[in-house]
């Protein structure tokens, strides 16, 4: 969509986005703006003159999302938080669109991705850390960001829904590893060293039934309570972040295909498969039994066609 300066802020505020002043766009002031979903993930290209922007602060009700911009064409200096980041073609920057900010770009053309924040699994104080700051999209996992999250823009559309899934998990994983690089080689304190060692316990450990708090803290030679002080500050509580990785090991089996919704249940530690199937619902706003659905016609579209393309090559034959 190409539209003025009070089109594309209509459209930026649908998005997400918090309201911006541009004290340079005049009665001429030109934008194209274009949105793309892709799963849980909202994708916004945006190419617009040389612009400066102030945004002011939004209510933290309306915090679900954290938003990374990754440049394509020309120059940004954009604050936020304690950050000040000069972006150049490839960078990316972690935004809040609750926070104010401010920016400064020539002509420039960017893309910018709406990431659940519950999808990082980052804690609050890493993420004030990270907010503003530049991440280089030249080398390293930011380059991979970069280069998906543009190229996301341009082929989402395209997607199917198992696709388009499947997809955003790739770049919301590939956005974590992004930004806990960015956080630098800093020594973590002994408390951080446990809660990463108790991480991967339950990483690999999702699949047994049994696992639960107690177990977790025998095994690591503390109490149940001071295990739950550990997770405290985090996003999410033990039992928590054991019910969301399973989830999303189910969610990742079931877009694949070829087993049953019960079947994979179980095979990630939920006994009971109504319960599952209600969790399931709760957290990503569609049936579990969606995904299985949507493989199977995926499989009789494909089997009904095969038998059409070989009698028709018998019949040239």
């Amino acid at each position: 969509m190409i539209g003025n300066l009070e089109t594309l802020q209509d459209e930026l505020a649908a998005c997400g986005f918090p309201p911006l002043v541009n004290r340079l766009a005049g009665a001429d002031f030109r934008g194209r703006i274009a949105t793309r979903d892709l799963g849980p993930l909202r994708l916004v290209s945006l190419d617009t003159p040389a612009s400066a922007c102030v945004g002011r602060k939004r209510d933290a009700s309306d915090g679900d999302h954290l938003a990374v911009k990754v440049m394509t064409r020309g120059r940004t200096r954009i604050a936020q938080g304690h950050g000040d980041a000069e972006l150049g073609p490839t960078d990316l920057v972690l935004l809040d669109p609750t926070r104010p900010l401010r920016f400064e770009s020539t002509a420039a053309t960017h893309v910018t991705v709406l990431v659940p924040r519950r999808e990082l699994r980052m804690r609050p104080a890493q993420i004030d850390r990270l907010i503003g700051v530049r991440i280089d999209g030249s080398h390293g996992p930011g380059a991979l960001v970069s280069v998906l999250v543009r190229e996301s823009a341009r082929s989402a559309a395209e997607f199917r829904e198992a696709e388009a899934l499947r997809s955003a998990a790739a770049v919301i994983e590939l956005i974590a590893v992004a930004l806990e690089a960015r956080l630098g080689d800093e020594q973590p304190a002994p408390d951080e060293r446990l809660r990463n060692r108790i991480a991967g316990y339950i990483e690999a450990r999702l699949a047994d039934p049994g696992l639960s708090p107690p177990g977790i803290a025998a095994a690591h030679h503390i109490s149940v309570r001071r295990l739950h002080k550990l997770f405290e500050d985090q996003p999410l509580t033990v039992a928590a972040l054991i019910r969301r990785r399973r989830l999303e090991r189910c969610r990742a089996e079931l877009t694949g295909g070829g087993r049953t919704v019960t079947a994979v249940a179980v095979r990630w530690g939920f006994s009971d498969p109504a319960h599952f199937s209600k969790l399931f619902k709760a957290t990503y706003g569609y049936n579990a039994r969606a995904l299985t659905a949507n493989n199977r016609a995926r499989t009789t579209k494909t089997r009904t066609a095969e038998p059409e393309q070989d009698g028709g090559h018998q019949g040239r034959q």
